[in-house]
């Protein structure tokens, strides 16, 4: 694959009938109603206050790999690993869910894909939610996680990998990290990342109309309760406005019908304008988070994961 500074943006072709009728079925169901005003936000997250959603992983994971938990601080973090033999990549996982939803099936799911067909030992944060885990708690806890599996095994196998809000959480993370030793792994993944919280990207207001997903209103808000008492510019909180110099190569994925689709396409250009490896794949047609999603271009996104994750841990032999 390449990874040079000059590669070009990968776009796949017309989008598969499975996922025109995913993003129809979310769009029939509603799913976006969540994100569509600071209200619903608000609301959403009164509700999970007086009854927390659960962050454990589904038994069947259990079945396929080795499980355990252990605590970083408040933090339940979660370690799942092949149950025969060493495993040969490490991967820490930042789940989405703009900062404000726990883990979920799809989450994990990708989690097992991870550890079952890359052999990787997966690291995976259960981080306080917003509003009571903000930027200014959250971003430097992340990087010691990032940290210690660097410490533990050398940067080389090492892939830090997120997906929507945890892209950008991780993100943050990469770049507070490598401002305090100038450590990172190998390779940083970003799933449609939301990268700047001020959802004021020019462009994004035609793309919110064909996204059967994300509204901006809600995420604002929900991107405000992540600022808590930080600017929503702050690297910390929007990493896209921090600098990108010394950070890992780069894997970025993202969709055209996704309203978080300008972010990842201007921090390709910003990245390699500081000398970052990056490549971009722009899915035509395809939602917020489709390398998740039960459809043939999740499926390959997947696929290509899965290698890219094999071909760091190979890197460590």
């Amino acid at each position: 694959m390449a990874t040079s500074q000059s590669s070009a943006v990968g776009r796949a072709g017309v989008p598969s009938l499975r996922s025109r009728a995913w993003c129809a079925a979310a769009i029939a169901s509603g799913h976006r109603r969540r994100w569509t005003s600071a209200a619903a936000v608000r609301a959403e997250v009164a509700a999970s206050a007086r009854r927390p959603a659960s962050h454990l992983p589904p038994r069947s994971l259990a079945k396929a790999t080795e499980l355990s938990r252990t605590f970083v601080g408040a933090w339940p973090v979660y370690d799942v690993a092949p149950r025969e033999g060493d495993p040969s990549a490490r991967v820490l996982y930042v789940h989405g869910g703009g900062f404000i939803h726990e883990l979920v099936r799809a989450h994990w799911s990708l989690v097992r894909t991870l550890v079952t067909g890359a052999r990787a030992h997966c690291v995976v944060p259960a981080y306080t939610l917003a509003p009571r885990g903000t930027a200014d708690r959250t971003v430097p806890v992340a990087a010691d996680l990032l940290s210690g599996l660097i410490q533990s095994g050398g940067p080389e196998g090492t892939v830090l990998i997120g997906d929507s809000a945890g892209a950008g959480l991780a993100l943050a993370a990469a770049q507070r990290l490598r401002d305090r030793t100038g450590a990172q792994p190998s390779r940083i993944v970003l799933i449609s990342p939301w990268l700047d919280v001020s959802m004021s990207h020019p462009e994004q207001p035609a793309i919110e109309a064909r996204d059967p997903v994300l509204a901006r209103a809600g995420l604002l808000e929900a991107g405000r309760l992540y600022a808590g008492t930080l600017e929503m510019g702050d690297p910390r909180v929007s990493p896209l406005h921090g600098s990108f110099a010394g950070l890992a190569p780069m894997t970025v994925f993202t969709g055209t019908r996704d309203v978080l689709a300008p972010d990842a396409r201007e921090l390709a250009a910003r990245a390699r304008a500081e000398g970052v490896a990056v490549d971009l794949h722009e899915a035509e047609g395809q939602a917020s988070g489709y390398p998740l999603l039960p459809v043939p271009e999740g499926r390959t996104a997947r696929e290509l994961l899965v290698e890219l994750v094999r071909t760091a841990g190979s890197a460590r032999v």
